[in-house]
């Protein structure tokens, strides 16, 4: 008689998600560890030139780009964790236990495929409420050259926008609307595609229609002159939208805030398919910890003694690597419009899904 319960035994379901969460667990930390540190290295010279600068600003680095390092990386800690798991109850024969106990593959999964469910929700919890502002900071931050960011919210770094023929460059935009705030801001006045005046200003805010600069510097090439200001209205007609709708990041930007702005992106005729796109991704991309233990299940069946275990691990993690280069590509097609929005966030979760099924039936079921 087939036994059709999913948890037949909550002992071994217990047993099976505690390797699976601590194996997890190790592999992340200490991914985490050593990107970290090898990111230090390269940054804290950067971050230690800024003129008062010092240890403080070294740990604000750190507890920004961890959480980074634990959203980019948590699925490929569970997907080794999961090997490890796996070829160690392989090793062990304590698969070939459960199977004699009549567990199937299937019922063997179940309780690590609950878990990674578990886990994903937590994870876009995660990057909802933690990584998006850590990357919004850290982005600003080191696009202003780890000098200090004002105090306002959804600061933008580093911000280009055509007005006319002018170019406008903006290092720092914080604010929305008549709020907005611009810092060390360059605009590149051209005539005939030649480049007639060059204006660079600490700061700058919107004023009845145009912006108000201040601490101007102006310099004009055919002159070879340069002329400082303490004020200058320029750049007529152009909205503070154009610039906080000029760069927008999905990994920087919560769930329904880049609902909002892509609801504004459309209202205003502007493309969309990279944010949608990046939207989708944002559910996906956590979801893709589902997939983990059914790509490395290889690894868990078929005899230790036949001398193929490391031959099953290996599959497992080309499965897996292989779904996150799949993802990273179509991520990328769906940002430049080659791929709908939709099919390019959940393409390569949904063929996945079906490959690691079909490995699974044929190797084991």
């Amino acid at each position: 008689m087939i036994n059709l319960n999913f948890f037949p035994s909550r002992r071994l379901a217990f047993y099976t998600v505690k390797l699976f969460l601590t194996r997890s667990l190790a592999v992340l930390l200490a991914l985490v560890l050593v990107l970290m540190t090898l990111d230090l290295l390269g940054e804290s010279g950067k971050i230690l030139a800024v003129p008062g600068n010092g240890e403080p600003e070294l740990w604000r680095y750190v507890s920004l780009r961890v959480p980074m390092l634990i959203s980019r990386f948590l699925p490929f800690a569970v997907l080794l964790g999961t090997l490890i798991t796996f070829t160690t109850l392989n090793q062990n024969s304590e698969v070939i236990a459960m199977k004699a106990a009549g567990l199937s593959a299937h019922q063997i999964l179940a309780p690590l495929m609950v878990t990674s469910l578990l886990v994903a929700a937590a994870a876009f919890a995660f990057n909802e409420r933690v990584v998006t502002k850590a990357t919004r900071t850290v982005t600003a931050w080191d696009e202003n050259d780890y000098r200090p960011l004002p105090p306002e919210s959804g600061v933008r770094g580093n911000v280009w926008v055509m007005a006319g023929e002018d170019l406008v460059r903006a290092r720092l935009v914080a604010g929305n609307g008549a709020g907005t705030r611009l810092e060390r801001v360059e605009v590149y006045e051209r005539e005939a595609n030649v480049i007639s005046r060059v204006i660079r200003a600490e700061r700058g805010r919107p004023e009845a229609g145009a912006w108000l600069l201040q601490n101007v510097e102006v310099y004009t090439p055919e002159m070879n002159l340069s002329r400082r200001l303490p004020e200058l209205r320029t750049l007529e007609g152009v909205e503070p939208g154009r610039l906080t709708l000029a760069k927008v990041d999905p990994e920087s930007t919560d769930f329904l805030t880049l609902q909002g702005t892509l609801d504004e992106l459309r209202a205003a005729g502007r493309p969309t398919a990279e944010v949608e796109a990046g939207l989708w991704h944002k559910v996906s991309s956590p979801l893709s910890i589902l997939l983990m233990p059914l790509l490395a299940a290889v690894a868990a069946f078929g005899l230790a003694r036949s001398g193929k275990t490391l031959l099953r691990a290996v599959t497992g993690m080309a499965l897996g690597f292989g779904f996150f280069v799949a993802d990273n590509f179509s991520l990328a097609m769906g940002n430049v419009g080659a791929y709908p929005p939709l099919l390019a966030a959940w393409a390569p979760f949904l063929l996945f899904l079906l490959i690691g099924e079909t490995v699974l039936i044929r190797s084991e079921e």
